[in-house]
């Protein structure tokens, strides 16, 4: 997982829900208790695309193939569930196409 880009955004975490990562351009969002104002987490599986966004800070993290990105939301999911935060989900916004995308990279058991 290559780390391409960290900035700085002008304004809160709903910059992305509502303009950068919506599902119209593909993304789900990745849901935890931890979801706040301050922070959000949203995945691109055709892209395979993972952006955070946590108090300000924005990372935006590439994966190489198919198999490096399911890793990487596996790890984020188990993280997650292991320290209180779970249960970690992705969430599609019942979006058929962006559902099979996720199912089809055996992800399907975090779908909501």
């Amino acid at each position: 997982m290559k780390i391409v880009e960290n900035f700085f955004p002008d304004g809160d975490r709903y910059l992305f829900d509502f303009e950068l990562c919506t599902t119209k351009k593909g993304y789900a969002q990745l849901d935890t208790k931890q979801d706040a104002w301050y922070y959000g987490a949203w995945a691109n599986p055709e892209r395979l695309v993972i952006v955070t966004y946590a108090e300000g800070d924005c990372t935006i993290k590439y994966a190489e193939n198919k198999e490096e990105f399911v890793k990487e939301i596996r790890s984020w999911a188990k993280w997650d569930n292991d320290n209180g935060y779970g249960p970690a989900k992705i969430d599609t916004g019942c979006h058929n196409e962006l559902t099979k995308k996720f199912e089809s990279l055996g992800l399907g058991n975090l779908l909501y």
